[in-house]
């Protein structure tokens, strides 16, 4: 499932998640980011196995200050509410998924 995160969600949908949460942190202006959400859409839809939320850091720039997002897109998946893993820049499908069953 994909989901918007917000500052006022993120919360209950990410850090008291007891399952594993891949955060897109993106912005609508970064090509890379925008060539990259049909390929989080794809993985979403194939039922994964995690949850899959996204991050707009031009409305939730607090968001992207706390986890020390520099460069978007910027993927990090958390588990039991803590950030576990990062992966930024642009990337394919295979590799996203490799990265999220190696935490």
């Amino acid at each position: 499932m994909e989901f918007e995160l917000t500052e006022e969600n993120f919360a209950s949908e990410v850090l008291e998640n007891e399952e594993l949460v891949l955060v897109d942190f993106f912005a609508p202006w970064c090509g890379p980011c925008m060539m990259m959400m049909p390929i989080i859409e794809d993985i979403c839809d194939s039922d994964p196995g995690f949850s899959v939320g996204r991050v707009n850091i031009d409305d939730d720039l607090e968001l992207a200050r706390r986890y020390g997002v520099m460069t978007v897109p910027t993927l990090i998946v958390f588990r039991d509410g803590e950030p576990a893993a990062r992966l930024t820049g642009y990337h394919g499908e295979d590799e996203i998924l490799n990265f999220v069953k190696s935490v």
